[in-house]
């Protein structure tokens, strides 16, 4: 079994700042990818921020210059350090993980359960 466990979500004031983790775990042969989507109530779930094992970044266009994403290939965790939080950030965070298993080669994602930001203002 593979899990993707979130933390570090909460509530902040309009600019201030949170940081968000994710581990992986399970019977992982190796990760292509990680990354944070969001989705807020109504609307559908979009990217946030992705790097691959190799450390290529993309970033969706609404968080460029205030969000940055990082990960650890050997504790298998990606982290968003989020800044400059405006009210329109507010949605459920949810961490995802392109990886193949010890039993399956093939390429699967895999989503955690998500943890709430709410950015007041």
């Amino acid at each position: 079994q593979v899990q993707l466990v979130e933390s570090g979500g909460g509530l902040v004031q309009a600019g201030g700042s949170l940081t968000l983790s994710c581990a992986a775990s399970g019977s992982i042969f190796s990760i292509n990818a990680m990354g944070w989507y969001r989705q807020a109530p109504g609307k559908q779930r979009e990217l946030v921020a992705t790097v691959t094992s190799v450390g290529s970044l993309n970033y969706a266009d609404f968080v460029k210059g205030r969000f940055t994403i990082s990960r650890d290939n050997a504790k298998n965790m990606v982290y968003l350090q989020m800044t400059s939080l405006k009210p329109e950030d507010t949605a459920v965070y949810y961490c995802n993980a392109v990886l193949q298993t010890k039993y399956d080669l093939t390429r699967r994602g895999y989503w955690g359960q998500g943890t709430q930001v709410t950015v007041s203002s």
